[in-house]
């Protein structure tokens, strides 16, 4: 009888919350309140909320209590349903382009369909790329600061390919790497199916805290620390070259590899030097052309020590085998004249232009970020629920992020990412100032 009244708690509260007759946001009684209310045992209801957090309706806050989440999207698919739905103003992902990106590919088209070498495209390739597209690799590198020979260049289907390929090559499942608490949701899916253990680093305005990574080399086994310090995704930090130094100088000192994510890295103009150049025999430098150029382009590059790329060549090997000769053709042929060069100095602008749209738009606001990113972080105000402000911003056709797929803590922080790069900016300004009422609202409403 027990189990049967217990089953019908959960049963009734699941289907109230799928049917929105409890809203996202609403604080449920607490686990004493709930079974006074049923007549359940306290252990028991305890096991009723359990129940609810594992088939993804509520979460449960450490001093604060049991939540509603957003169901109106199943989580699994939210992320692409909002990305890609016709009637979203997307603020969610990122994909930067700018006008006559498409002239630009149909001139690439072309000239490859009057050259020579159009039967090599169809054949397999090196598993790290062909000798002369990791040379134009190296190339570009070096001007933005990293000097190093063609043959430690490994050509990827795109950045995340890249740090898949870092993890499948050089850790071990169960190994423990030192990530910040807030950080690219990408490798968290990658360690998630790797079977990695994060340990998170707390923020400081200059990256993460180099302190607690010393105290955590000292109390744990750290395989590795992955670490984005060039225009930090979300937070937008670029560590100064005397915490690049610090970390090294840890890393070093307790073998850590280091795995640099650079994606967004060449929106910061005269940036302090790369982990690589700093650790050469320890980084591994992922970057590509997704946000520089297009997302559509999976054209990514590792770099990395002499004695790793056999080991990472046949990662590549084991997933992909290489990267299509097509895709490197066209960016290697941008690579080399000038193209990539050029947008990312167009994109450099168009992000400074939509950081001021977005930051007269929330003016007031707590809002954290780099004068030169695509995209805000912005914690909300006490007692401010992110899941209510998303579901509120959704029924106003916006899609934003909360902090979830951001955070490694196991209490997750009230805050929303914005991403500034994929509406026009008067579209992008209308949206955010919709934002900022709607924040408004749930906070003082």
């Amino acid at each position: 009888m027990a189990r049967a009244r217990y089953k019908g708690v959960v049963d009734a509260l699941s289907a109230a919350i799928r049917a929105g007759k409890i809203a996202p946001g609403t604080r449920l009684p607490t686990h004493r309140e709930l079974a006074a209310q049923h007549g359940l045992a306290l252990v028991t209801a305890t096991r009723v909320y359990a129940e609810l957090a594992a088939m993804g309706l509520v979460s449960g806050e450490t001093g604060r209590g049991t939540f509603v989440k957003d169901t109106s999207v199943s989580p699994r698919q939210d992320a692409d349903q909002r990305a890609f739905a016709d009637d979203i103003v997307d603020l969610n992902f990122n994909y930067p382009s700018l006008p006559g990106q498409a002239d630009s590919l149909r001139n690439a088209l072309r000239a490859l369909a009057s050259s020579g070498d159009l039967e090599a495209l169809l054949r397999y390739q090196s598993h790290g790329g062909r000798p002369h597209e990791r040379a134009s690799v190296a190339l570009h590198l070096e001007r933005r600061g990293l000097s190093i020979p063609a043959d430690r260049v490994l050509i990827v289907n795109g950045a995340q390919q890249g740090l898949a390929v870092a993890a499948l090559a050089m850790l071990q499942p169960g190994d423990a790497v030192a990530v910040d608490a807030l950080t690219y949701p990408g490798f968290k899916v990658l360690a998630d199916a790797h079977r990695l253990e994060l340990l998170p680093l707390p923020p400081t305005t200059d990256g993460p805290d180099l302190d607690a990574l010393a105290q955590l080399c000292i109390t744990r086994q750290i395989r590795a620390i992955y670490v984005i310090p060039t225009m930090h995704n979300p937070l937008g930090w670029v560590m100064s070259q005397q915490a690049r130094e610090g970390l090294v100088a840890i890393a070093r000192r307790h073998g850590l590899l280091i795995i640099e994510d650079a994606a967004y890295a060449y929106l910061v103009e005269e940036p302090p030097p790369t982990l690589a150049a700093l650790a050469p025999e320890s980084t591994i430098y992922v970057s590509g052309l997704s946000k520089s150029v297009a997302t559509g382009l999976r054209f990514g590059f590792v770099v990395a020590p002499n004695e790793f790329v056999s080991a990472l060549e046949r990662a590549i090997h084991a997933t992909t085998w290489n990267t299509p000769a097509l895709m490197s053709a066209i960016a290697t042929g941008w690579l080399n004249d000038g193209t990539v060069t050029r947008l990312e100095e167009e994109k450099r602008a168009d992000a400074r232009r939509r950081q001021t749209v977005a930051r007269k738009a929330l003016d007031g606001l707590n809002f954290v970020g780099h004068p030169s990113s695509y995209f805000l972080w912005l914690p909300l105000p006490e007692e401010t629920r992110a899941d209510k402000v998303a579901a509120a911003l959704m029924r106003e056709t916006i899609s934003v992020s909360t902090a979830e797929p951001f955070a490694t803590t196991k209490n997750v922080p009230h805050a929303i990412r914005l991403a500034l790069a994929s509406v026009s900016p008067h579209v992008l300004g209308d949206s955010l100032h919709t934002v900022r009422r709607v924040i408004e609202a749930c906070t003082f409403g």
